[in-house]
Order: C-alpha cells, then sequence, then structure tokens
C-alpha cells in the first residue's frame, strides 16, 4: 500500500490490505462508469457490433457503448474499431439500443472507421442465413459481401440515377420472350411486384443475354432492381453489353475483381447509395445491396464457378433463392442445360417451367450423332470408331460454306497420353514412370513429370516403338483439321489463350469445353468430338456436367444451324442432347441419385481433417435419426474425410448440428475441421 503525502505509512495486515486495494478498484470503476455514461450519445447509447473474427463460438453481436462524439455517424452498417481480448477488432454495427441486457461495463466504440453503411440490414441477414445453411461463420459471409474499403473513392460522389424506363420497357421484354409461351405471366407478376420463380431451358441458338436485360428492364420499368449471376468475366462483359444496347448507359454496373479495388468499391458504393439498381457479376454480386430488390437470376447453374471456393463454401445458386425468399423477389434459374437441383425446384412446386416448344427447337438446330444410323455405317464403315470420320468432315465442309464452325475437343495441348502403337500398353519414362507426352507435331516424346524426352522408346511389353495418342488435345485436333482444310483458318481456345468473339468469317475454331468463343450471328455448324471422355470422368455428375457443356456449345448455333456429336449412339446422355432434352435427363439423373440417397434427393455434409479431429468431431455432434455416416476415408493430403448424409427434410438440422460442434471445438481451441455442406462432388 503506497501512503500518500497526508497520511503516514502504515503496515496493515494483508486482509486488510487486499479489503482496501478492492474498495478502491470498485470506487475507480464507478468513476469511469459515471465518466463514461456523461460522454454517451443521449439517443440509443448502446451499439451491436458482429465482429470480423472467423472463430464459431463469437459468431454473434456485442454490446458496446456509443461515445457522444461518434453519437451522429455510428450507424447500422458502419464499420468500427472495438476492443475485443485486449486487441483492436474490426466490426460491423447492426443495430442501436437504449439499453443492454449485460449486466457487466460495457466498453466503448474504439473507432469509427468510415461513416458509409456499407452493411446494408437486408444483406446482414442474408450472411447470417447463408451461414446457417453452410453451418459457417457469419464473418467469412461478410467477407465476400462487402468488399474492402477503398478510402479515395469513398470521399467520391456517386452520379445520380437516371429515369427509369417506361411501359415502352415491359412491351419489349415481352416481344423478346415471345417463343416461350409461359414467360408472359412471368413478366406479368414481376411488373406487378409480385416475386414469380421460374426454371428457364433457354433453346439452342438464344442470345440469352438480350433476353436477361429485357427481363431487368421490365423490373426497372416497376421501379424493382435487379442482381444478375454469371459463371465468369466473359459472361459478365457479354451481359454487360447487353445490357447497355437494351437501357442505355448509367442503369447497371458489374461488379468483380477484375474491375480493381477502386473501381469495385466505387460500382459498390453507386448500389449502396441506390443510385444503380441492376447488378452483374459472379458469386460475390449475389450479394449486391440493391435498394428495392426484385429480381434474382443466375445464369447456367450447374457451372462450378458458382461454387465459392473459401469457407463456407456457399453456392451462388442457393444464396440467390435464399435472398428470393427473404426480400419477396421474383427467381429466374436457366441456362441451356439443367441441373437436378434446378429440377428438384420445379418437382416440388417451388417454380414453374419456361421453355420452348418442341416444333421451334426443331427448327431452330439440327443435332445428330456421328455413325447413328444403318445408312451411316454403311456410307462409312469406320465411322463408330473413327475419332473424327468422314460424316463430321461433310458437316464441316457444309458449315464452312455458311460461316464459322466450332469444334469442341475435351482436352487442351497436343497429345496429352501415348501409349504402344500395337499393345495400347501405355507410354511411360524409363527414368521416373512418368506418362509421355507430345507439346507439339515435331517435338520428341516427353515425360510429363520429369521432361525427359524419350528418343528411342520401345513397348516394354511387345518390343514395339511405335506410339498412338488415346487423348488428343486442341492443339492436335487444330493441326489435324489444318491439314484436312488447308485453306481455311483454324484458331484454337483454351487454357490462357482463351478468345471471348470472332467474326462471321468462315473458319474452324477448335475449344475446349467452357473456352468456346461467341460467334458473331452465331456457328453454322458445331462439331463435339471424344465424347467419351467427358463421360468416362470419375464424378457423381459426369454425365450431368457432359451434358451441360454439349449443350453450351450447341447453345452457340446460330438459328438453323446443325451440330454433330461423335460418340455412343446407345448413350442416354447423347441421346438426350439429339433430342434437346436436358429437361427430361436431368429428371432421369435426379431419379437414379433418389435411389442412391444422393443429393438433392438428400443432404449431405463432408467433414475433413486428422484423424483424431474427426473422432472428436463425431463424439459431439448430436445428429437427426436417419443420418449415415459414411467413412471415414484417406484423402490425397494424409487427411481423412467423414460424409454424412440425411434426409432432405432434416438438412436444416445437420446444418444446426454441424454448426453447434464447430463453436464447441472453436471454445476449447481445438484443430479446425474443414466442413462442407452439399459439396458439388463428394470425391476428391
Amino acid at each position: 500500500m503506497t501512503p500518500t503525502p497526508d497520511e503516514p505509512a502504515l503496515e496493515l495486515p494483508g486482509l486488510v490490505r487486499d479489503k482496501v486495494a478492492e474498495g478502491r478498484r470498485k470506487a475507480s470503476a464507478t468513476r469511469a462508469r459515471k465518466a463514461a455514461s456523461a460522454e454517451l450519445a443521449e439517443v440509443d447509447p448502446v451499439a451491436r457490433v458482429l465482429l470480423e473474427v472467423p472463430l464459431a463460438h463469437l459468431d454473434r453481436a456485442f454490446d458496446y457503448t456509443v461515445p457522444a462524439s461518434m453519437a451522429d455517424d455510428a450507424r447500422p452498417g458502419t464499420r468500427v474499431k472495438v476492443r475485443f481480448a485486449g486487441k483492436d477488432v474490426d466490426g460491423f454495427i447492426i443495430d442501436r439500443h437504449p439499453t443492454s441486457d449485460h449486466d457487466g461495463v460495457l466498453s466503448p466504440l474504439r473507432r469509427l472507421v468510415s461513416p458509409e453503411p456499407v452493411l446494408a440490414p437486408e444483406v446482414a441477414e442474408l450472411c447470417r442465413r447463408v451461414a446457417e445453411r453452410y453451418a459457417g461463420v457469419g464473418a467469412d459471409v461478410r467477407r465476400l459481401a462487402v468488399p474492402p474499403r477503398h478510402a479515395t473513392t469513398e470521399q467520391e460522389p456517386t452520379p445520380p440515377a437516371p429515369p427509369l424506363p417506361g411501359p415502352e420497357a415491359v412491351r419489349a421484354a415481352h416481344e423478346a420472350w415471345a417463343a416461350y409461351p409461359a414467360a408472359a405471366a412471368f413478366l406479368g407478376h414481376l411488373a406487378r411486384g409480385e416475386a414469380p420463380r421460374a426454371v428457364w431451358g433457354a433453346g439452342p441458338g438464344e442470345d440469352w443475354p438480350l433476353l436477361l436485360a429485357h427481363l431487368a428492364a421490365a423490373a426497372l420499368a416497376a421501379g424493382r432492381g435487379s442482381v444478375l449471376c454469371v459463371p465468369d468475366h466473359r459472361d459478365v462483359a457479354r451481359l454487360d453489353a447487353a445490357l447497355s444496347a437494351v437501357l442505355g448507359e448509367g442503369h447497371h454496373v458489374t461488379l468483380g475483381a477484375e474491375s480493381g479495388p477502386a473501381a469495385r468499391y466505387r460500382d459498390f458504393l453507386a448500389v449502396r447509395r441506390g443510385a444503380r439498381r441492376i447488378v452483374v457479376g459472379s458469386r460475390s454480386a449475389a450479394f449486391a445491396p440493391v435498394h428495392d430488390l426484385g429480381l434474382v437470376v443466375i445464369w447456367d447453374d450447374g457451372d462450378d464457378l458458382h461454387a465459392e471456393p473459401r469457407a463456407p463454401y456457399p453456392h451462388t445458386r442457393e444464396v440467390l433463392l435464399l435472398r428470393s425468399e427473404q426480400q419477396g423477389a421474383a427467381a429466374l434459374v436457366g441456362g441451356f442445360a439443367r441441373t437436378v437441383e434446378a429440377d428438384q425446384l420445379l418437382r416440388a412446386g417451388w417454380a414453374r417451367e419456361i421453355a420452348l416448344p418442341r416444333a421451334v427447337v426443331r427448327e431452330r438446330a439440327l443435332v445428330a450423332i456421328s455413325g447413328a444410323t444403318d445408312t451411316a455405317r454403311e456410307r462409312d464403315p469406320h465411322a463408330a470408331t473413327a475419332r473424327i470420320p468422314r460424316e463430321a468432315h461433310q458437316a464441316l465442309r457444309w458449315g464452312l460454306e455458311r460461316g464459322p464452325v466450332l469444334v469442341q475437343t475435351p482436352r487442351a495441348g497436343y497429345a496429352l497420353r501415348l501409349a504402344c502403337e500395337r499393345c495400347r500398353t501405355p507410354a511411360q519414362c524409363r527414368a521416373c514412370t512418368g506418362p509421355l507426352t507430345l507439346a507439339g507435331p515435331t517435338a520428341p516424346p516427353r515425360c510429363r513429370w520429369c521432361a525427359t524426352e524419350a528418343l528411342d522408346w520401345s513397348c516394354p511389353e511387345c518390343g514395339a516403338a511405335g506410339l498412338r495418342a488415346p487423348v488428343l488435345g486442341d492443339a492436335r485436333t487444330a493441326d489435324e483439321l489444318g491439314r484436312s482444310f488447308p485453306a481455311v483458318p483454324v484458331l484454337t481456345s483454351s487454357g490462357e489463350r482463351i478468345r471471348a468473339h470472332v467474326d462471321a468469317t468462315p473458319r474452324i475454331v477448335v475449344a475446349t469445353p467452357g473456352a468456346e468463343p461467341v460467334a458473331s450471328g452465331g456457328y453454322a455448324v458445331v462439331l463435339l468430338l471424344d465424347t467419351w471422355w467427358l463421360l468416362s470422368r470419375d464424378s457423381m455428375r459426369a454425365a450431368e456436367e457432359a451434358v451441360r457443356r454439349w449443350c453450351n456449345a450447341i447453345g452457340l448455333l446460330r438459328v438453323g444451324g446443325r451440330a454433330l456429336a461423335v460418340g455412343d449412339p446407345a448413350s442416354t446422355a447423347l441421346q438426350a442432347l439429339v433430342r434437346w432434352d436436358p429437361a427430361g435427363f436431368a429428371a432421369r439423373e435426379a431419379d437414379e441419385r433418389r435411389e442412391a440417397h444422393l443429393p438433392p434427393a438428400a443432404r449431405i455434409a463432408t467433414l475433413t481433417g486428422n484423424p483424431g479431429a474427426l473422432d472428436d468431431v463425431r463424439a459431439l455432434l448430436q445428429l437427426p435419426e436417419h443420418a449415415d455416416v459414411l467413412g471415414p476415408v484417406p484423402t490425397d493430403d494424409e487427411e481423412e474425410r467423414l460424409v454424412v448424409r440425411v434426409p432432405r427434410v432434416d438438412g436444416a438440422r445437420l446444418s444446426a448440428a454441424l454448426a453447434e460442434a464447430q463453436r464447441l471445438r472453436s471454445s476449447r481451441k481445438l484443430e479446425p475441421v474443414r466442413v462442407q455442406v452439399d459439396p458439388g462432388e463428394i470425391l476428391g
């Protein structure tokens, strides 16, 4: 005990000394509370703050006092700094209250980072629901929803919103969608401020960006905003151009990392401030804070680019469907193909179908399989086994007389794998046993692993020195077609050399799936090679993904164009393609998955971690009664994976159980376990 100048030092017993010290601490705390209360905001002095901390047990709001100096600017949605566990932590204010339920002394807000309310209340609620749906942490979802702050950009004024389009926008939308009988009802409900929900199957040769632009224009004419999500930046560019053509400049923004942090934040603020009502983008655009949201759209929902690769791994389709229900917005799930998840929406009655009549589909495109008929086999006996049969060459010649043609091959490169020409034994490197490959027509065989050249290779099984390539890439395909059509330009599009657009000049374009450039006026012919390869992938979704990639390629045809697939005529996937029946194929796939208790008929979660951590999680999980636990099985990175499967009706209970187990483990500071709810793939 330290004496004051007015009192002598006393030697007090230990118990008395401790009581005096405790009394002084309480008095000091009381004085601090009184001083703080005198400097607090007069109205709603308590702020509820969401911490940007990715720890499951801290995924809730905490109360802090609002100093009088921040009373006007500390609004819901603003960024703040607060003191937590001895550190300054980022957070968002979500609400202000007159009192707190907390009995202790509340800490004040440390700093107001910005008075700009960037986290809209409806987006904060959406983030909470997404985290709940995927057994994740809200901070991880808010990181996807709100871009990093750019202070200089934040000080710039946002250009005012242009006038809303008039009734002519609704009439133009009805005209653009006239080929789809059910679209008129959807547009009518949308114009009246209602929330229709539909699954759209686009027909071959459809200019889907133009139709979506007209849909967004019709919603805007009714005073409602739109969120349009597409897989990648090339689709964003197409939709951006279509919206500019339909509405003119100034009505929409594109949100994406490609535009840079300053431009992205500027566009985000334009949406948050209500100056722009239409948002185009990829995954993160699903969270855009659009005012008076009336329409959410996802195009090509089967593309794996819609699945967020960071925790909690939400899918854009599920985010938009949650948002549609939360905010009463219309929803459209569109694509040339149909996923089993979209089929489930129709079966459950959650959505209605928008599709072309069969007669219109037949007028738009002719799809065939090479060697499918007895006549074709008589004309070309080798058509069933040739990679590019004579029928395919004939189709290319027919197309080149009318414009550009597209050849889709499933792999990039030249000769990706080599095998013995005589006995088909895979060719391996003598140095490391890696696979041999060819990089070009004049390059020697080379090991893909160690790059050792195999100039004098011979087969260890039969002694033959000849090599063949069972798997060919786009470069080898272009080389072969260049020799067959020496007077025609041949272009490739794959990997890092993706072309966005080609003109209407007759040419051959060889592209891998997803890298097909758009042709002015559409392609005259689309040729699909090596269809067996896509169907033989080790994936639960191999056939569904193959049909999606083929449909997307055929979707680039011009009206009246032709498509030819080289493959097994008995394949159900190719038969669905010939009939242009992706809806029927999705329904059959859904039936098979229902029998196997696979998504979407069931809900599945994978848990990945070290064996000890997985054992701990299993002990903590309070699973629904009918849950199945499969595994564990080893993964490639020395971890193990558990698969938990429940009936679809128990999906919410499964997510809640997983979230609670994660909170308990987080509070005990145990090693994390990676949880994915409804992953696109169970393997891998």
